[in-house]
């Protein structure tokens, strides 16, 4: 031992006198040393935390003191029996669940069954959202919007009744949930506009000067009776999950292949589209038109030939609507399902002109000073009787100035496609009734209009019937042996006074005693409310008006609409 020993104490005051030598020459070197990381691990690895060692220590001590001293782990069990018991007491006492339960993700461990119900329901109803998905598509739903209601009382009691099962690796209870069958339905059924994917008939695409045909694709429908059966089937699944997956349909195109039609859209392509939307009250007409690229967007490929792809119209029809009023009350507008099915005919027919008509949504009239039912009725050309259906209940007798009523659309006293080429122009004041044909005067004579206790209406009306032959009768005309009628020849109806009683145009009135109405002369009101004209004008009138024809009707206080009427009669 000595041999080994003396070389090592001689080493290491070498070591110690080398040391000593460099700190008085002032030079501390540290030597650098290159250590690899499996070496640098390995040392790291060896050195240890003192607090930890004496962590260590202290256990395996307070250990060994336990194993070797009854007493003091007598005591020692003894406190923790009593910490568990006061625990346990304390969670009974105060009735209170055991830690680690938790609910659809909600923790209620600890909590007394007061306070679990809180969290349960605010949690369920208040910030709760399930996600409805469909793919990549999601919508959001609060649980009272999908009808379902949760019933706390079950999940609390078997969470107190599991004890400290949860204990040291958590317990779930299941939520226990009902649904309101109505509500949900109705919300999926709303859910389902949202969520249509409709389907896409083979449609076209103008590339260059070249139609190119798109195949038709499936479309997507939600299936509100399914979802709905799924999510009352997996209820607990969708309340802890918080999603709903939608059951989808397919929905099948009409048509797939657009082949068969690439060369009408061709030719439809040759000629720009033309849309002329005419208004017979003003008797002007807008025109639109648009690229081709937009207008074979609008093509489709039906069952029996090229339709109209009303998703790709309407927002154009939107636009031109929008465009037809310069105020704020958006009177005029076209209506969308009969231009849609004149431009579906027009495809057909490969016509590049569609003709339109600009209508009117009703209004509200405000009561002036002086007005009066009849007097609106007279202002408005509209028909008093037209005015009492709208205004049902109301006491037309009695306005005051601010009352306010309803008028209907102005297209009741227009009901028919107009005659756009054609119009013919009345004016009570005058006794004059002037007729256009492409803004070219065609008639201009003397007419006789209604006496003051029948007056003629005014108003913009159209012709809407021909009847060589008719009848009609007055009060005036009633006595002892009953009511006698007159003969009207060459009669044309305008408008109805009331249901079934109407005014038109006519020649000459033979009276029953054989008299004529007026002694067979016009040029002041004769009538009982219709137009009478001279026999042999009103034959003229008759031969050359159409079913159609605007009629305008002048008077003080309905002016001229029409630029052809302000033509015809300068105010």
């Amino acid at each position: 031992m000595e041999q080994s020993v003396e070389p090592r104490r001689k080493r290491i005051n070498n070591a110690r006198e080398r040391q000593r030598r460099r700190k008085e020459r002032g030079a501390m070197v540290t030597p650098r040393i290159q250590v690899d990381t499996r070496t640098r691990r390995a040392f790291h690895n060896t050195v240890r935390n003192p607090w930890v060692d004496r962590g260590r220590l202290l256990v395996k001590d307070g250990l060994w003191y336990l194993r070797n001293t009854p007493v003091a782990l007598v005591a020692a069990v003894c406190l923790v029996a009593i910490y568990v018991l006061l625990f346990v007491g304390s969670h009974l006492v105060q009735g209170r669940i055991f830690p680690n339960v938790w609910s659809f993700g909600i923790y209620i461990g600890d909590m007394t069954a007061e306070e679990a119900e809180l969290a349960l329901l605010k949690a369920f109803t208040s910030d709760m959202r399930i996600r409805l998905v469909d793919g990549d598509r999601t919508w959001e739903a609060t649980t009272a919007e999908l009808g379902l209601r949760l019933n706390t009382a079950p999940i609390i009691e078997e969470a107190r009744n599991i004890g400290m099962a949860g204990m040291p690796f958590g317990w779930r209870v299941p939520p226990v949930v009902e649904a309101n069958y109505i509500t949900a339905q109705n919300y999926l059924l709303d859910l389902s506009q949202q969520a249509e994917i409709p389907p896409y008939n083979a449609g076209y695409e103008l590339r260059g000067d070249t139609v190119v045909g798109v195949p038709g694709k499936e479309g997507r429908l939600l299936d509100a009776g399914l979802t709905l059966e799924h999510m009352t089937n997996n209820i607990v699944n969708v309340v802890e999950r918080r999603r709903l997956d939608l059951i989808m349909q397919p929905l099948l195109p009409e048509s797939i292949d657009p082949q068969p039609y690439i060369d009408e859209v061709q030719q439809l392509i040759q000629q720009p589209i033309q849309l002329a939307g005419y208004d017979p009250y003003t008797d002007e007409t807008v025109s639109w038109s648009t690229s081709p690229e937009a207008f074979v967007s609008w093509l489709e490929a039906g069952e029996t030939g090229l339709t109209l792809r009303e998703e790709t119209f309407v927002p154009f029809l939107d636009a031109q609507t929008a465009s037809l009023n310069s105020d704020a009350q958006e009177q005029r507008f076209l209506e969308p399902t009969e231009t849609m099915n004149k431009l579906r005919e027009a495809i057909a027919e490969l016509n590049p002109v569609v003709d339109l008509r600009v209508r009117y949504r009703p209004t509200v009239y405000e009561i002036e000073f002086g007005d009066s039912a009849y007097s609106v009725s007279r202002k408005t050309g509209i028909p008093f009787f037209l005015l009492q259906q709208s205004n049902p209940g109301r006491n037309l007798d009695v306005l005051n100035p601010g009352d306010k009523i309803s008028l209907p659309s102005r297209d009741v006293a227009v009901p028919l496609d107009p005659v756009k080429e054609k119009r013919i122009i009345v004016d009570i004041p005058t006794q004059s009734l002037v007729a256009y044909e492409n803004g070219v005067e065609v008639f201009n004579w003397q007419i006789s209009t209604g006496i003051p206790s029948a007056p003629t209406a005014p108003g913009t009306y159209q012709i809407l019937s021909h009847d060589e032959l008719a009848y009609g009768s007055s009060y005036t005309l009633c006595g002892s042996q009953g009511c006698g009628q007159w003969t009207m020849y060459w009669f044309m109806g305008i408008y109805e006074v009331q249901p079934g009683l109407v005014n038109g145009f006519h020649g000459a009135v033979e009276l029953p005693n054989g008299q004529y109405l007026g002694g067979g002369n016009v040029g002041q009101p004769y009538t009982f409310g219709c137009v009478m004209s001279l026999d042999s004008n009103a034959k003229l009138l008759y031969e050359w008006a159409d079913i159609g024809t605007v009629v305008e009707i002048l008077s003080r206080e309905y002016p001229a609409q029409s630029e052809l009427a302000r033509r015809a009669f300068p105010a």
